[in-house]
């Protein structure tokens, strides 16, 4: 007796194709798949009526501000938005929560005051600051990694302030550190003498605008610290990452980088890939405002070209709600002074369906590397999870990619209801998320996952990701060309 048979389900097969077949669960792992299912019998039968199936989507960067900032978000809220995205496992950051994680002790502080509460499933960052370095507590690294977190976070410029940024020799000292247990340095990359200089300049020339805070932080604000993580793991031979990067020309250098053999992998998010700084704050103020900010037409387009040729690497959100009236929109409240974050956990699969596959930029199989197994293989959860091998979770998203909607920010389920995406208009939804077996969200019914079910994933294994680019043919680029020009124009 199996426990689930989700049948009449189109699955990916080689680059762009998809083959019918009916899927088996059982024990909450992938258990077959069958062309005929007749006398084959199940506890419960989904039936998929034709729609694409995919591995369940990883976001392995969020920050669900859970224990001690739950007015913004919390683990239960999170992780609802989550599944309702078609998300099954996230990546929970070690700042956004009181205490941050930076010991074994505040990492178990943290599973035990989310387990409880947890939708999908989630695996943790560890943490290591400036002030670890300084204090000589770096022995804190190995102890995370030993407990199964799966890569480090370091920040260049300030972030909460129980978790201080590194300076420049500190974060070498991070990378030695990290490079001795194999896991990845993921780096908030931004120079932190060049925002600080520039926002209060413009701040004291009377800028109150919106885009000032982008131009503040611009892309050379960006480029200065890639180039320099890129310098420190070709130094160290760590694994540096670079988290939700937004610039075009970061994906360049990384992309020069792997040529050279260095280990650096990075990521973006949705908003950088269909949103420019200049429309998007003009339009919504505080409610972009980001770090590292939003920034132009071209760089959506770089970005794009980085995902298809494996300069990025794979999709994250970043997400970091925050309240409204206290730290968005709060009275007197400028452009400086609300806080830099925004949702994102339950548009990513969305956003990467209809502007990614629906529109031609991504294949089938890109779309499932950036969204699920990328992420996976690097952090050391795959085949657990970002897969659809036998002996896999089964982490299912059911997709219907004809589906037309439009992105509504007070119809989500995190606690923010703010959303520079919102209006947008999409093609393509994932309809039913399934966790190891059970379904935990179906677009008819909402949130149907039990609190707790969630569980807490720790690494597998070391895994690196392949140092792999991917050049396109002449035809190929004019075609990409001509799609971004169509494109643009409609926006």
């Amino acid at each position: 007796m199996l426990d689930l048979i989700i049948k009449n389900a189109k699955i990916p097969k080689g680059e762009n194709d998809t083959v019918a077949t009916n899927i088996l669960v059982k024990n909450e792992k992938i258990s077959g798949f069958l062309t005929d299912i007749d006398g084959v019998d199940a506890k419960e039968t989904i039936d998929a009526k034709g729609n694409l199936v995919i591995p369940g989507g990883f976001d392995s960067h969020t920050h669900f501000m859970d224990p001690g900032f739950t007015h913004r978000e919390n683990f239960f809220t999170g992780s609802s938005s989550a599944a309702a995205g078609g998300i099954t496992t996230i990546m929970d950051m070690p700042c956004c929560s009181k205490p941050s994680v930076r010991s074994v002790d505040q990492l178990h502080n943290k599973i035990n005051a989310i387990k409880d509460d947890a939708i999908v499933d989630y695996a943790l960052w560890g943490g290591v600051t400036g002030e670890d370095v300084r204090e000589g507590n770096l022995h804190i690294v190995e102890e995370q990694a030993k407990e199964g977190v799966c890569a480090f976070k370091v920040y260049m410029t300030p972030s909460v302030p129980t978790y201080p940024r590194v300076t420049d020799p500190e974060m070498l000292e991070a990378f030695r550190a990290v490079a001795k247990t194999g896991l990845p340095i993921g780096v908030h990359a931004e120079n932190f003498a060049m925002a600080d200089f520039y926002t209060k300049k413009f701040e004291k020339e009377g800028r109150t605008d919106a885009p000032a805070w982008a131009e503040a932080r611009n892309q050379l604000v960006e480029k200065v610290a890639i180039e320099l993580v890129i310098s420190f793991a070709e130094d160290t031979g760590a694994r540096a990452h670079i988290v939700h990067m937004g610039s075009g020309v970061g994906a360049k250098l990384i992309g020069e980088a792997k040529k050279r053999g260095i280990d650096v992998t990075s990521e973006t998010c949705p908003h950088y890939l269909i949103l420019d700084y200049q429309d998007a704050m003009t339009e919504h103020g505080a409610f972009a405002k980001i770090a590292p900010p939003l920034k132009s037409k071209k760089d959506n387009q770089e970005l794009w070209e980085g995902l298809i040729n494996g300069s990025v690497d794979f999709i994250g959100t970043d997400h970091a709600p925050y309240e409204i009236i206290t730290e968005k929109a709060k009275d007197g409240m400028t452009i400086w002074d609300a806080f830099p974050g925004i949702p994102g956990v339950e548009t990513m699969m969305p956003i990467l369906i209809s502007e990614g596959y629906n529109k031609g930029r991504l294949t089938l199989r890109q779309l499932v590397n950036v969204t699920s197994t990328n992420a996976a293989i690097n952090y050391g959860i795959y085949p657990k999870k970002g897969s659809m091998e036998i002996g896999s979770d089964a982490d299912l998203t059911i997709v219907d990619l004809d589906y037309e909607w439009t992105i509504d920010q007070e119809k989500t389920f995190s606690k923010a209801k703010y959303n520079p995406l919102h209006g947008t208009k999409v093609k393509g939804r994932p309809i039913k998320t399934i966790l190891r077996g059970k379904v935990i969200f179906d677009l008819d019914k909402g949130i149907v996952g039990e609190k707790g079910y969630g569980k807490f994933v720790k690494r597998q294994r070391i895994s690196k990701l392949p140092k792999c680019l991917r050049y396109a043919s002449r035809e190929d680029n004019e075609n990409w060309i001509n799609k971004e020009k169509e494109w643009i124009n409609t926006k």
